[in-house]
């Protein structure tokens, strides 16, 4: 598998206690490599071979969540390519 990069926003994260809480969440979900939340945006961003769905559902215990954004880890840059070769 790919390393992806889940994007989720979590409308009850307005406090550092709730912040801990849904990282360590995501933490004990199987393949994950990295977590960063942002309290002024209330985002939670989690990278790694793992279960999108997993991420979800242990979320869902903390609060009420949407699914922001589902891709791959590592944005390749095709403009660079292209003007390298002209």
């Amino acid at each position: 598998m790919a390393q992806i990069k889940v994007v989720m926003k979590i409308m009850t994260m307005n406090d550092e206690k709730t912040k801990k809480k849904a990282i360590e969440a995501v933490a004990d979900i199987y393949g994950v490599d990295s977590i960063a939340a942002d309290l002024k945006e209330q985002k939670l961003t989690v990278i790694g071979d793992m279960d999108t769905i997993a991420i979800a559902k242990k979320l869902k215990k903390i609060g009420k969540t949407d699914l922001v954004s589902v891709g791959p880890a590592k944005e390749e840059k095709k403009g660079e390519k292209k003007d390298e070769n002209k």
